[in-house]
């Protein structure tokens, strides 16, 4: 019998035979991809290519170069990590902490008491030595749909005591498992056919673990440039010790706490870290105060940088500074002076969307003593006006600057640096599903995006998913090559923020339409949400960061 299948690659239908593989099919466009295929949107689901058709589908085959494709690759490579890894030393287990600039920086640990691991440049060679191996191969990975019950019993000899207890958890009967070499686990996403196709990677010691250098997504056939970041590795470890301090490193743990009626405290003391650490960025300010004039504080999309301004003004007036406050956003150019991108759309988060001569001029004015009317955006009409809103600066005072391009050199340029202190900002998540999944910050960021555009711009889900990959292409433009050039960073990430997100974000999501492409990144974002015990934001203090999300913060934005 046969069925009919759209191939939206090549926009044509066609008829096949009655459950037909996706690998057969793929084999027949795959010269229509410039890589090769790792995986379907199959009525915009992800597929992988071992997926049989059985009723009429409209079929995209991806590779590489689509977020879906980059990102299955990547978590495939984490699987034959974890194989070359449990092969080699059977009493270890691999542990993925958190995503760098090019790569994972992962850990190899013992889990037995007294048993003693090789030194790190034998393990980088021994373990990279059997991914090769495991490469040539050409191993398939295998999909199986299981009892959830089964597939604990499956995987209790894996030293992954965090995914048992989450599986354990679930409410639904059945779970897809993941099969390498004989190997079980459980992933976030589906993965690629085979371990052949798995061609850029390169593993390196890296400080006391691991790095996982990964493909460049942009160029795909080249590794991911290796960037130095240390401060930004530095602010990772610190959350992570922190994580494993409160006892909620996983998904699990969080859960745990919800389930024992404890999320009042551990919201109250990530709070409280919160506000030390705002506390302790003000006294590093107060200890320049004969020079620095003036805060420049950066940072991703929503990662909270306007209640950073906020918090931070309130410690910085503690300590006797007069804190006035400026929003590059107010700096906009008008739209006909506004550059565009290649497909015709305005550029705004590009750096000369802003007027920087008039930045540079007012700011020079003001450090001279000056009163200056400031300008106001009017986003409605697109162009700048002056509302009467001035700034002076008196001798006490202390100009704090938020906007994603604030720590760019080109910015302010005309400054002596010795008048600036540097803030980066971002949600540098390290709460994780296990001890392989890592929930990637920008997932979070995401999730932050969806309920704020819903709460407070009018936006559907669909509509910030539809924007995401454009602002996040800015974001590695005009923010991630800047944010080693920060004195100090603030990891804006609360241990418990995705199980206060989830009631908010989880029915947005589910009403982005399946005949878009969004889907598959909605459904995505759903499944490790669902995994999540919700938390009722009673217990959120007005200050809190979440509030610029939420609503009903005590700061005014």
């Amino acid at each position: 019998m046969q069925i009919e299948v759209i191939i939206e690659n090549t926009g044509e239908r066609r008829m096949v035979e009655q459950g037909i593989e996706l690998s057969e099919l793929a084999t027949q466009v795959s010269h229509h991809c410039k890589y090769p295929v790792l995986c379907a949107l199959v009525n915009n689901k992800i597929k992988m290519l071992s997926y049989r058709i059985f009723k009429p589908k409209s079929i995209r085959f991806i590779d590489i170069t689509h977020r879906q494709g980059y990102r299955i690759y990547i978590t495939s490579l984490c699987f034959l990590f974890y194989k070359a890894v449990r092969d080699c030393y059977p009493k270890a287990v691999l542990t993925i902490d958190h995503w760098m600039v090019s790569g994972f920086f992962c850990r190899i640990e013992p889990t037995e008491e007294g048993y003693q691991l090789p030194p790190q440049l034998e393990i980088v060679r021994t373990v990279r030595d059997r991914m090769v191996e495991l490469q040539h191969q050409n191993l398939p990975f295998i999909s199986k749909s299981m009892l959830v019950s089964d597939a604990i019993k499956l995987i209790e000899n894996e030293p992954i005591p965090a995914t048992r207890r989450l599986m354990q958890g679930l409410r639904q009967l059945y779970i897809e498992m993941f099969f390498l070499g004989g190997t079980p686990h459980k992933w976030a996403t589906r993965l690629v056919p085979s371990t052949g196709v798995l061609t850029q990677w390169d593993l390196r010691s890296f400080s006391e673990g691991f790095l996982l250098q990964c493909p460049d997504p942009n160029v795909p056939e080249k590794l991911d440039i290796y960037q130095e970041a240390p401060k930004l590795f530095n602010i990772f470890q610190e959350h992570h010790n922190w994580a494993k301090l409160l006892k909620v490193p996983t998904i699990d743990d969080l859960n745990e706490v919800v389930r024992n009626h404890n999320e009042n405290h551990l919201i109250q003391v990530s709070e409280a870290l919160h506000e030390k650490k705002y506390a302790a960025i003000a006294d590093m300010i107060a200890q320049r105060r004969d020079k620095v004039r003036m805060v420049l504080l950066a940072g991703p999309s929503s990662s909270g940088k306007t209640t950073s301004c906020r918090r931070l003004a309130v410690q910085l007036a503690v300590l006797g500074f007069d804190v006035k406050q400026l929003s590059l956003d107010d700096y906009f150019v008008s739209r006909d002076r506004t550059p565009r991108q290649p497909n015709g759309d305005y550029d705004f988060e590009a750096l000369e969307a802003l007027d920087i001569p008039l930045l540079n001029e007012q700011l020079m004015q003001m450090f001279e003593g000056k009163e200056v009317k400031v300008p106001t955006y009017d986003f409605k009409k697109g162009e700048p006006y002056f509302s009467g809103r001035t700034i002076k600066l008196e001798k006490d005072s202390i100009l704090v600057v938020e906007g994603i391009h604030a720590l760019n050199p080109k910015l302010t340029a005309e400054i002596d640096d010795e008048l600036k202190f540097k803030i980066y900002v971002s949600a540098l998540t390290q709460i994780a599903l296990d001890k392989q999944n890592i929930i990637r910050s920008n997932d979070n960021r995401l999730i932050r995006r969806i309920v704020r555009d819903n709460n407070f711009r009018g936006y559907s889900a669909y509509a910030t998913l539809q924007r995401w990959p454009s602002v996040r292409h800015g974001e590695g433009l005009h923010i991630f090559p800047y944010q080693e050039n920060a004195d100090v960073m603030f990891n804006s990430a609360l241990l418990y923020e995705l199980g206060i997100l989830r009631p908010f974000a989880e029915p947005l999501l589910k009403m982005v339409p399946q005949s878009s492409e969004e889907y598959a990144e909605a459904t995505r974002l759903l499944s490790f949400l669902e995994l999540i015990e919700p938390i009722q934001t009673k217990y959120i203090p007005p200050t809190s960061i979440l509030r610029e999300f939420l609503g009903d913060s005590s700061f005014e934005y």
